[in-house]
């Protein structure tokens, strides 16, 4: 650890910074050496890296559905060329740039965290041996080392041995029955993210390897922060239940507004949209207005539940415009007749029966 706190090293000044800034804010409300002016110093530190991921986090969002809408034609590169792996990885990057996909950058909002918590990791292991570090001089060392959170001080871990906690002023009872409780919560968050991520956000008409690999990161990964958990620091695992909770709530609202379409999300989100409609007559908002347009633009590339939708409408008289607008149907066929420009349709003939065709025409008398 002490290998890849050196790497993150030019970020722990920074970071402590931060922290000591919140702690003075804190530390006014609940007194400098409370564990909840620490504690909330270190949420506090949560919300400001995960505002500022917000933009990666967009980004994030768009190549995993960029991905996820790849999957068919990616199985295909492989089923074709699979005895020339050469041949299958130039055609999969050659997709990639026609798409604009990056793979990569569903990692990003992980990756651009990974410094700041090895920095806060390193921060907390200092405080826990009695070292200065970055900006938290001797004073603030040692209100960080009596801080305690419901009994178990900021830096004890799991493992720690009964002689170093009571160096804390805890006992190995507070201290276990804590980071346990903790980390059973960060453990559950994680999978109840990416379970609501499989149920709800995932189209369900594609069937590819991507979903089963999403399934099996399902499992493993809480048990990855399980078995992690109990090395960490009880300021580090209020770090970490922070960010799961930002980012399933995050998740939760992106489900909700923003569905990946064809899945049981977008199929929800519909269903409250032809509600609103219906209700109001116009489809309110910028960004519901955006994905009806979308919806229109499709056309016959539509999936079952943007079908629904559009019949939906149509029985209910209304049709979706271009612009993402909704409109009564009978002003759709007004509009259509004056796009014509007002010209009267030629009258057709009379059909005549088929005696009335083989019958000879009489000449008109003579005057």
């Amino acid at each position: 650890m002490d290998t890849i706190a050196s790497l993150f090293s030019f970020i722990t000044t920074p970071v402590s910074w931060i922290i000591v800034q919140f702690h003075k804010l804190y530390g006014a409300i609940f007194g400098a050496d409370s564990g909840w002016a620490w504690g909330l110093s270190i949420v506090s530190l949560v919300i400001l890296i995960r505002i500022c991921l917000i933009p990666l986090f967009v980004k994030q969002i768009k190549a995993t559905r960029g991905m996820q809408a790849l999957q068919p034609k990616m199985k295909v590169i492989q089923e074709r060329y699979k005895n020339d792996k050469q041949r299958q990885s130039e055609e999969m990057m050659k997709l990639y740039k026609e798409t604009g996909t990056n793979p990569l950058a569903s990692c990003l909002p992980i990756l651009a965290q990974s410094p700041f918590f090895f920095a806060l990791y390193h921060v907390l292991a200092s405080i826990a041996n009695g070292k200065t570090i970055g900006v938290i001089n001797e004073s603030l060392l040692e209100s960080a080392r009596q801080a305690h959170i419901f009994g178990a001080p900021l830096a004890a871990k799991f493992t720690d041995s009964a002689e170093k906690v009571a160096s804390l002023n805890a006992s190995i009872t507070d201290v276990r029955i804590v980071t346990a409780i903790m980390i059973v919560l960060m453990s559950l968050s994680q999978f109840y993210t990416q379970r609501q991520l499989m149920q709800k956000n995932v189209d369900l008409s594609v069937k590819t390897p991507f979903m089963q690999q999403q399934k099996m990161l399902m499992y493993i990964f809480p048990v990855i922060f399980a078995v992690m958990g109990i090395n960490f620091p009880v300021g580090v695992l209020v770090y970490w239940l922070t960010t799961n909770l930002w980012t399933m709530g995050q998740q939760m609202y992106v489900i909700n507004q923003n569905p990946t379409p064809g899945s049981k999300a977008q199929d929800q989100y519909l269903t409250r949209l032809l509600k609103s409609i219906s209700s109001h007559g116009v489809v309110k908002g910028r960004s519901k207005k955006k994905i009806v347009a979308d919806i229109v633009a499709k056309g016959p590339d539509r999936n079952d539940n943007e079908r629904k939708f559009i019949t939906a409408l149509t029985k209910q008289g209304m049709a979706a415009q271009a612009d993402g607008s909704v409109i009564k149907s009978s002003e759709a066929t007004a509009d259509s007749d004056a796009a014509s420009g007002g010209v009267a349709k030629r009258q057709q003939p009379k059909r005549q029966s088929k005696s009335q065709r083989q019958s000879p025409t009489k000449p008109s008398p003579k005057k």
